[in-house]
Formats: C-alpha cells, structure tokens, sequence
C-alpha cells in the first residue's frame, strides 16, 4: 500500500481509535477487540470507489499461514464496506501484531467457505449469532501471502 497521505480514517470512531492504537503501538497495543479479549489483526486496502486507504480491524482467525476475513457487520442487513472494497482489489496488507504481511483476498463458497466458516466461529463464536440475525449469507474471504 502507498503512503499514509491516501489514508482516509473510518467514521466509525470505535474502528478509527482501534487502528489508531494498533498501529501507534507497532502491534503491541490494541491487538485485541475492544476489551473482549479477542485477538484481531489490521488489513490496510484501498477503497473501491475513492481509491484512498482503509484500515479495519477484523478478528484474528488464522490456519497454516492463510487468515480468513468475515464479513458480519454484528449480523446487519447490508455487508461492511470494506468488503466491496476487497471485491474491488483484493491485494491488502494484514498486520497481525508487530508482524505486516501483503495478501491477496479471495471470496470463498461452497465447502471452502464452510470449513474457515467453522474455524471462524471456534475462534469468534459470536459469528454463528451473527449469521442467525441476517437474511444475508456474510461473506468470508481467505488472506493468503501475497505472491511476488
């Protein structure tokens, strides 16, 4: 990702101040969701309409190098932005504590979907509620290292 001159900051304050202390910190403040104890990592992409650079914080599910991504927005009717964003360029930096890694995103279905479904629950159980609070099927996208 480019330079921080591009970072447009969420106006959701809970996300802004999350990423704010996360990145301050170098990883080693903030690493986890609120005070729930919840690990959560830092995907940095670019915005699929403005081009400008957004940071959010997502809970940290992680399986052989690979992360998962879940687009739950706590079970809302729409889908968070930044999954339009991922759609729209799926090449992110994951930043997992003080470690900064650039990945590529991928939507995953079928039983793909269904098995980092799982491991996303076992890590953030809330997820299942989630699902059970929207018409919606929430989308999950695999983070993997990025091939250069």
């Amino acid at each position: 990702m480019s330079a921080d001159a591009d970072y447009a900051p969420s106006t959701f304050d809970w996300v802004r101040e999350q990423v704010e202390r996360y990145e301050s910190s170098g990883g080693t403040d903030g690493t986890t969701l609120r005070d729930t104890g919840y690990p959560v990592v830092v995907m940095t992409m670019r915005g699929g309409r403005s081009g400008k650079i957004r940071k959010v914080p997502v809970m940290r599910v992680e399986h052989g190098g690979d992360y998962v991504a879940i687009g739950s927005q706590g079970g809302a009717p729409a889908d968070p932005h930044w999954v339009y964003n991922l759609r729209a360029d799926p090449r992110i930096t994951l930043q997992d504590s003080q470690q900064k890694t650039e990945m590529t995103a991928r939507e995953l279905d079928g039983d793909e979907r269904a098995e980092w479904w799982e491991r996303a629950v076992a890590a953030f159980p809330n997820y299942a509620l989630y699902q059970q609070r929207t018409d919606r099927l929430i989308p999950v996208f695999l983070l993997s290292p990025a091939a250069h």
